[in-house]
């Protein structure tokens, strides 16, 4: 609910973007978190096409809507998923919206808001597990380093996204090798519940026809199938080995330091993560954490607001 005091709270929005789920926060002087919210998901690759620029400026109308009804904030940081530096037309559409002007609004990829909220600088890696998957360091100097997160086509072996793809191909060539061989499946059954039917129109219209949030959403129906169907509990647990690949990639370019897990795909099944422990070398400390990036970017903007050149993480 909008009260007026918040206005002298120099108020400070952190949205973390991501392609399932975009989230908020408004964040008041001193870093207390005032307001929340979440609207669909979005991605700064959406820019690309003009389909993808309307669906990114109805993603924003409604956060300000929601936003405002709290009130308007001085400053934002944002994580947007599949951001490359290009932030130009984000921040004035955005800016637009909130009567903000553009360099009142800092962008970068969600991941290095995600690391922020895990870590200070250099302390540790962050291997974060949504629709898409990627190892981060920050280091002392600030500078980002990434293993992974080349895309969903490429890769992100272990996101949500992955999973559902997985699933999809596994049940579909044992389809070539044994027609039918799907209805044994309680795997197979839960996802073609999820994708609308049976029939190869359905997971082709799925797979190629929508966002890649959407997809990765099929992960869920994967999981909950896992303590059942012994295919859906081997890709959970190839989830698990991708996840900590990155973390050794990290590992073995930096050096030995603690890692964070995160994200809605390494909640999904316990295994998840339980593979990805025992594929790490005995000495490592594993955490995982559900980080709120949203928080995180909040109380950055909230100090931003009280400086009139915000500067990046």
């Amino acid at each position: 609910m909008y009260t007026p005091e918040l206005q002298d709270q120099h108020l400070g929005l952190g949205i973390d973007a991501g392609g399932t789920q975009t989230r908020w926060a408004l964040a008041a002087a001193g870093g207390r978190i005032v307001a929340e919210g979440t609207v669909g998901g979005l991605s700064a690759l959406q820019m690309g096409s003009a389909e993808g620029r309307e669906t990114v400026q109805a993603t924003f109308e409604a956060i300000t809507r929601d936003v405002l009804a709290h009130g308007r904030p001085l400053a934002v940081r944002a994580g947007v998923t599949g951001y490359g530096g290009d932030g130009g037309p984000l921040q004035q559409s955005l800016g637009a919206l909130l009567g903000l002007a553009p360099k009142a609004i800092v962008l970068s990829n969600d991941i290095e808001i995600a690391y922020l909220a895990s870590f200070r600088p250099g302390e540790g890696y962050l291997v974060y597990s949504g629709t898409g998957s990627i190892g981060a360091f920050i280091d002392e100097h600030h500078g980002f380093h990434r293993a992974g997160g080349r895309g969903v086509v490429l890769d992100d072996g272990g996101g949500g996204f992955w999973i559902a793809r997985e699933a999809l191909r596994h049940i579909w060539r044992r389809e070539d090798e044994a027609p039918g061989a799907w209805e044994s499946s309680p795997m197979a059954h839960a996802v073609f519940q999820h994708v609308g039917g049976s029939d190869w129109s359905f997971s082709r219209q799925f797979i190629y026809g929508r966002e890649r949030g959407e997809v990765g959403k099929l992960a869920i129906a994967v999981a909950a199938t896992a303590e059942r169907d012994p295919a859906a509990a081997a890709i959970l647990r190839e989830a698990g080995h991708e996840l900590a690949r990155l973390a050794q990639a990290l590992v073995s370019r930096f050096g030995p330091r603690p890692v964070a897990l995160a994200g809605r795909a390494a909640e999904l099944h316990p295994v998840i993560v339980e593979t990805m422990r025992a594929a790490l070398p005995p000495d490592t400390i594993l955490s995982q954490t559900g980080v709120r990036a949203h928080y995180a970017a909040a109380r950055l903007a909230a100090a931003d607001a009280q400086h009139p050149n915000p500067s990046p993480p």
